[in-house]
């Protein structure tokens, strides 16, 4: 593969999927995607409100948030049936950050956190604790202000056990069993939405002595989700960075994760970065329409596949279906219990717990185990934003670890040349003047050493070094920095560097930084044989055989 320029990227790497929808759209997909988009809608509605309660905030917050983000993201996505909206993976971390910061933090944290992400796509880069939320108004407990953290949480809790009303536990149960038996028997109706519609009618006919919606936040509001910039002038932005960047990276991995997902259920495939641009803008505009953070949700996308959605039409009907919830019946919300809410809440963070990989894990090597326990024991210790901190610190040393491993710098020997199998050298003389070194793998941070190590000692070198480029496969800055010492180094003895081979991501990294310039543009070739040709024209230039390096040339390496 020589190093030629990269060919000229497609016009529609940037458009969001719907665009490219509706190119061929058609009556018939437009009524599977309203079919798809009305199911997944009905099926977000307890979620929204419930994910808005756990998560500190309000269960009108969830659904702004599934209306906005989810609308934005599938307009804006590059996932044919990505659904957006508020998800679990968010519940304890919202929670920590309003505990701590108030709702003014929360709506700074998301506006940054969304700026990340459409930085993120511009630029092409624990279930267990979210149950322990909904304990409270499963059991209908009366307690103080619980805590954000585990075990303060759970400490709480125990100490007011005496409190529990058997009313909500009733309803709770009840529910429970509604969402858990009834997609055994059938997957057409969401067990969720007969739970809330059960449950409801039950404590209002009956009067139940449980908490409700409207008891403890007063009812959802009718209408259109109200616009405001959040006021930022009592917020100090630097202790909101770590929440920012923990709501961003959770964000990305989950909405990519999600897409990737669709991908296999709908056969297509989305685009990373335009669905990563339009999760930030979405996380940008939720919080001014008094929405929380928001991402792909994995399990309404597969609903919204399994209903037939075709097109991201199906996900901005899922938001106009909440929206008319909104708008007509949201009176209505305010009789459904708390104890229905967090029963539908149990059963997503039973599902999220991936129990069964727990085994998988154990089987890995110790390194990627001492990763998993480590982010599970601060999360449950300290707090999701910590956990996800370390864990991806911990993640992003054993990667550059096993990276290093992968990468080597080697030079091209007698024996190499004489290999039993194929390769580009094989069987050529390679002149006295000249060594290559072949680098394998990618040279990134943590890689870059091996590079000084095989290059330690120049007084041996003959007056030309070639690194023979064509495998490896990705260069940093860091790998830059290196290959630019080492051209200093040989420019300093009086010796020669070429480059040659590059693939179209190093040569790019090198044709527009200041590395070129240094070693001369023409000593940077397309593949080895125009750099065996530039090398005896350098040699020439020393004065050949006659010149400064003749007389070593006998014992200079191959």
């Amino acid at each position: 593969m020589t190093a030629e320029a990269s060919a000229p990227a497609s016009p529609n790497r940037w458009l969001p999927k719907l665009v490219l929808s509706l190119r061929d759209y058609s009556a018939h997909k437009f009524t599977q995607d309203l079919a798809a988009g009305i199911t997944v809608g009905l099926v977000a509605l307890p979620l929204a409100m419930a994910f808005g309660i756990s998560s500190g905030v309000t269960p009108q917050a969830g659904l702004y948030t599934a209306v906005v983000a989810g609308f934005i993201i599938s307009a804006l996505g590059g996932s044919r049936v990505q659904i957006g909206g508020p998800t679990g993976a968010f519940v304890v971390i919202v929670a920590g950050i309003v505990a701590k910061f108030g709702i003014e933090g929360l709506a700074v944290v998301t506006l940054m956190a969304g700026a990340m992400l459409v930085v993120m796509g511009a630029t092409g880069l624990g279930s267990a604790v979210i149950a322990s939320t909904e304990i409270k108004d499963f059991f209908g407990l009366t307690t103080p202000p619980v805590p954000s953290e585990f075990l303060p949480r759970m400490r709480v809790l125990l100490e007011n056990a005496s409190t529990a009303n058997l009313a909500a536990i009733a309803l709770g149960a009840f529910s429970l069993a509604i969402v858990i038996l009834l997609p055994r028997w059938t997957k057409r109706i969401p067990g969720s939405i007969v739970a809330l519609l059960l449950c409801t009618a039950a404590s209002v006919f009956f009067h139940l002595p449980v908490e409700t919606i409207g008891s403890k936040f007063g009812g959802i509001p009718r209408g259109f989700p109200h616009f405001a910039l959040p006021d930022l002038s009592h917020v100090k932005i630097t202790p909101l960075i770590p929440a920012a960047f923990t709501v961003a990276m959770l964000a990305a991995i989950e909405s990519l994760l999600s897409a990737v997902v669709a991908d296999g259920m709908s056969g297509d495939r989305h685009n990373s970065n335009v669905e990563l641009i339009a999760q930030g803008i979405a996380n940008i505009f939720s919080p001014m329409f008094g929405g929380i953070p928001a991402t792909g949700a994995i399990a309404r996308t597969a609903t919204n596949v399994r209903s037939g959605a075709k097109t991201p039409v199906a996900g901005i009907i899922h938001s106009i279906t909440l929206l008319l919830i909104l708008l007509i019946a949201a009176p209505i919300a305010r009789f459904i219990p708390l104890a229905t809410l967090a029963a539908v809440l149990f059963v997503v963070a039973y599902n999220m717990g991936e129990w069964r990989e727990i085994g998988v894990i154990l089987r890995l090597a110790k390194t990627d185990i001492s990763v998993w326990a480590a982010t599970f024991a601060l999360t449950v210790l300290a707090d999701l934003t910590v956990a996800v901190e370390v864990g991806m610190a911990l993640a992003a040393l054993l990667y550059i670890h096993r990276i290093s491993e992968t990468t080597s710098v080697t030079p091209v020997t007698e024996d190499y040349l004489r290999a039993g199998y194929a390769h580009v050298l094989q069987d050529k003389q390679l002149p006295p003047y000249v060594m290559i070194l072949r680098i394998h793998g990618p040279f990134l941070f943590g890689t870059t050493e091996k590079l000084a190590e095989a290059t330690r000692d120049l007084k041996d070198f003959p007056p030309v070094l070639a690194l023979r480029l064509r495998n490896m496969t990705a260069l940093d800055a860091t790998g830059l920095h290196a290959i630019a010492v080492l051209a200093k180094r040989l420019r300093a003895s009086g010796r020669t560097l070429l480059l040659c081979g590059a693939r179209d991501q190093p040569h790019e990294l090198i044709s527009e930084s200041a590395l070129a310039d240094e070693i001369g543009r023409k000593n940077i070739l397309p593949h080895v044989d125009a750099a065996l040709a530039r090398a005896k024209e350098v040699y020439e230039d020393f004065g050949g055989v006659g010149g400064e390096f003749a007389e070593d040339m006998s014992r200079a390496p191959v």
